[in-house]
């Protein structure tokens, strides 16, 4: 983690592209071009009939350098639009992890409540380890996998972070 990210508020930005090959490139090196970091990215296609993909961006920075990201980015040709859902109103972000535990014993019974209490999945189970899918904002994650960490915490996949403005207003 950078110094920058420890003291700076974290932002959730939504880019709207045209679906296009080098699109995402052009958008990662704008922020490695400047020496911003990017904490969380999801990119998937969603208007297949105006070829249209949205890119999720969370990265950390005080209101310039935000301004100065935004401003860069509807600058790029394939960008569509560009929107800070932190400080555009509310919305609701979530994120998916699929957590790994290895553990027997105890260790595997307290796994199996600590995954109930945050309404985790168990998506396999073997004699020797489950992998568990659990869905939140990135808190809550971070919080599943602290607590995972001393019962056998073995390995994770983690999706990013994925947002949408609340209300009816669309992108």
């Amino acid at each position: 983690m950078s110094e920058l990210s420890k003291i700076a508020p974290k932002h959730t930005i939504a880019v709207l592209v045209d679906n296009e090959p080098g699109v995402l490139a052009r958008v990662v090196g704008l922020f490695s071009g400047r020496g911003y970091n990017i904490e969380s990215l999801t990119v998937a296609e969603v208007d297949a009939g105006r070829d249209r993909s949205r890119i999720n961006i969370v990265t950390s920075g005080n209101e310039m350098i935000i301004d100065q990201i935004r401003a860069q980015l509807e600058r790029l040709i394939p960008v569509c639009r560009v929107v800070d859902l932190t400080e555009d109103g509310p919305s609701v972000e979530r994120e998916l992890a699929l957590v790994k535990v290895v553990a027997q014993g105890e260790n595997r019974i307290e796994a199996l409540r600590v995954a109930d209490i945050f309404r985790a999945r168990a998506v396999d189970s073997t004699l020797n380890s489950f992998v568990f899918e659990v869905t939140g904002d990135s808190g809550k994650i971070n919080a599943f996998i602290d607590l995972m960490q001393p019962l056998g915490l073995a390995e994770i996949s983690r999706t990013g972070v994925v947002a949408i403005a609340r209300g009816a207003d669309a992108m």
